[in-house]
């Protein structure tokens, strides 16, 4: 009876850090234990429930699974996305225009910090200036009109500045020198299709589906994990975390946190600077 009454303090101490599974799951028989130490209808019951508990608003975006690009792999994915740009005009096959416009798709992804649906729902008007960087002209600022909702609220709007050269240079030759050759004046989004309709979420997961597996990339990389690589590259190159929280539209640091999977070498070089105040030049402890 002593070591039953012990058990059960354990199991409920374990209650107070959220492990109740255990206690109240018919599987463990802790309820028939508690009933034979303490008589019938003394076993645990939970009594935190849907009804009485503060809903979560926004979902976890952590897949544990996740990972970003390597800089390496990264750079691999859209020398391959050009390739077939190219592959296509040289050979004069269909299809040029649609390669052109995904391997920018990828481009935006990764250097705005987007989602699939953001990305596939940006007008071509969205683009602006931002007069702290006129280097970039008419694609200094982006405005996301559709980022992701809390449960029963509408889209949530953010300003993500433009901080990739070469990335506002693939858009703004993509918007003024491709985009109008699929011929649909009075399509307003940014990626349109050959039919006319704008660019869905499945169709960039497909054609990305395809380069990463014609190259032998990893299956466990998205286009999500172009998202992933923004905050984890602007982090490896030092820029304000709360900078990167907000170009994301993150409302709390520890979303961030989830979507960081800084290198090993990025690692090093901070240890080394961190040590460096504790060190002499020989390494060794002042």
């Amino acid at each position: 009876m002593r070591d039953v009454k012990a058990q059960v303090r354990t199991s409920l101490a374990a209650r107070t850090v959220g492990k109740t599974e255990y206690l109240v799951d018919g599987r463990y028989g802790w309820a028939a234990a508690c009933e034979g130490a303490f008589g019938p209808g003394a076993h645990p019951v939970p009594i935190c429930h849907e009804w009485n508990t503060i809903a979560h608003l926004s979902h976890y975006e952590g897949d544990p699974e996740a990972r970003p690009f390597t800089r390496g792999e990264l750079q691999m994915f859209f020398d391959y996305a050009d390739e077939q740009v190219e592959r296509a005009a040289s050979s004069g096959r269909k299809g040029a225009l649609a390669a052109y416009r995904d391997a920018t798709v990828y481009k935006v992804l990764y250097g705005w910090g987007l989602r699939r649906t953001e990305c596939s729902k940006l007008d071509a008007v969205d683009f602006g200036r931002n007069p702290q960087a006129m280097r970039f002209g008419a694609f200094g600022t982006l405005n996301v009109r559709f980022g992701k909702a809390k449960r029963g609220q509408p889209p949530r709007r953010r300003n993500v500045a433009s901080v990739m050269g070469w990335a506002v240079e693939a858009v703004q030759d993509y918007a003024v020198n491709i985009r109008p050759r699929f011929g649909f004046p009075g399509q307003s989004a940014l990626f349109v299709t050959e039919r006319g309709g704008r660019l869905q979420p499945t169709e960039i997961n497909a054609r990305f589906a395809a380069y990463r597996d014609a190259l032998g990339l990893p299956k466990v990389l998205t286009p999500h994990s172009l998202r992933h690589s923004y905050v984890t590259h602007l982090t490896e190159d030092g820029v304000d975390r709360r900078f990167i929280q907000v170009q994301v539209g993150h409302e709390s640091d520890s979303s961030t946190a989830v979507y960081t999977h800084v290198s090993d070498d990025f690692m090093n070089t901070a240890l080394g600077r961190a040590l460096g105040p504790a060190l002499d030049g020989d390494g060794e402890a002042r």
